[in-house]
């Protein structure tokens, strides 16, 4: 008894165990990276648990047609009662056939030989599953790029807000100084009152950015399907943006290693296989069977089942269909033709593709001279307004001039953001047009 207790007591706390550190690796913790979200994104994002259900589905399918290639078994019972027999006229004499009731109960077994259903399944069944699992790769893809693309976004905005709370601390200085020149005499009160509206605005700003980052939050969460209500925190530490902006402008386009070019191919090898089935049905089809049939028969129902007068029988079953009014024929040239669309569909992908190639590269090398042109802007805008704040200081420029340069500080900070952010999203544009996304 203590050892069956003790064995019961270790199952449990092992399977506790095993829910705790289950529960630790579907669960996304605080402060989660762009690795985690990746992560918990392929695991949870409702689309691909459709994919994965639609890949169950397809096995089920493919299955469920190649079951046929087993031996189908049916039984089949009869009773019956005759209020009039039928009659036989022999020698003159009319004669009741039969016997009032009846009843039968028949089990047959049939096996199918030569079936062209069955050979398209068969042959059909590895593109199925192949086209199945390339809608689960696809939908990977589309997680990657919208998620990293996503954070991308957030940590963007954050860093507005970053900037944003920078210049409210520098306009309140400057409110808290011209407010203090102007009780002095020193300057007039329009210097104080720009300050006031100055200030005005960014804390305006503010609160917009504030708004576009908590629907950049929620629009995270839905695609790494967790609760509007439930809170998200992410790690932006390590995340050096700069150095993840480069990519090789020299690598080559292949097509082949787009998913979409994988799915019209596999899907012409399935149209393929369909004309190809069109032309089997000009087979025979041929099946074994062997049936054993019991056969009750009395004139009275409660000694019916007493006496049994079996039957049984196997053989073969061929069905030849000789003609389908040119039914055959019109498929098999309707199959040639979605063959040759099909055939169009990938030169028309091949277009595409190279059009999507070419606009994300020509996004990317113009985005990265305007990140250029920002990074620029940015050290020239800290260093007129670090001047004309010593000019300010010193009563040489004005409160205008120190106010303008201030704006230009901001606002190229802001475009350096994102500039940074558009030469990220037309990275991962390059990559998903080359075929490149990694959904490992």
């Amino acid at each position: 008894m203590r050892f069956n207790i003790k064995s019961i007591f270790t199952l449990a706390f092992c399977t506790l165990i095993g829910l705790e550190t289950w529960a630790q690796e579907s669960a996304l913790h605080a402060n989660a990276n762009l690795d985690d979200l990746i992560n918990y994104a392929l695991r949870n994002k409702i689309e691909l648990k459709q994919a994965r259900i639609d890949q169950e589905i397809g096995e089920k399918e493919i299955a469920s047609a190649l079951s046929g290639w087993f031996p189908q078994l049916n039984a089949t019972g009869t009773l019956s009662h005759s209020f009039q027999l039928p009659t036989a006229n022999i020698n003159g004499a009319n004669v009741p056939m039969g016997q009032k009731n009846n009843s039968g109960l028949t089990f047959q077994a049939d096996q199918a030989i030569i079936s062209p259903e069955l050979f398209q399944a068969s042959r059909a069944a590895q593109f199925i599953r192949q086209g199945n699992n390339l809608n689960v790769e696809d939908t990977k893809i589309n997680t990657v790029v919208s998620v990293s693309k996503a954070y991308y976004d957030i940590l963007t905005i954050e860093e507005q807000i970053k900037i944003v709370h920078e210049n409210i601390a520098r306009l309140q200085r400057q409110l808290t100084e011209a407010k203090a020149r102007y009780e002095v005499g020193l300057v007039d009160k329009t210097d104080y009152k720009r300050a006031q509206i100055s200030l005005n605005n960014a804390n305006a700003e503010l609160k917009s950015a504030g708004e576009s980052r908590k629907y950049k939050y929620d629009y995270l969460k839905m695609l790494l399907a967790i609760p509007m209500e439930q809170p998200l925190s992410l790690s932006f530490a390590g995340q050096n943006l700069e150095s993840n902006i480069l990519i090789d402008t020299t690598e080559s386009l292949n097509i082949a290693n787009r998913v979409e070019y994988k799915q019209l191919q596999n899907k012409k090898e399935i149209q393929r296989l369909n004309t190809q089935y069109q032309k089997w049905k000009f087979l025979p089809k041929v099946g074994a069977y062997a049936n054993y049939a019991m056969n009750y028969r009395d004139n009275s129902f409660s000694t019916l089942y007493k006496n049994n007068i079996p039957n049984s029988s196997v053989g073969l079953n061929l069905t030849l269909p000789l003609f389908t009014g040119t039914k055959r024929i019109q498929e098999i040239k309707k199959s040639e033709l979605m063959e040759r669309r099909l055939t169009l569909d990938v030169e028309n992908l091949h277009n595409q593709i190279n059009t999507e190639y070419s606009a994300a590269m020509a996004s990317y090398s113009s985005n990265i001279n305007d990140w250029k042109n920002a990074k620029e802007n940015i050290e020239l805008s800290e260093e007129v307004y670090n001047t004309i704040k010593l000019q300010y200081d010193a009563g040489v420029k004005s409160y205008l001039d120190l106010m303008t340069s201030e704006t230009n500080l901001k606002t190229a900070q802001i475009n350096y953001l994102n500039a940074l952010y558009a030469v990220l999203a037309s990275k991962l544009d390059i990559q998903k047009a080359l075929g490149t996304i990694d959904t490992k």
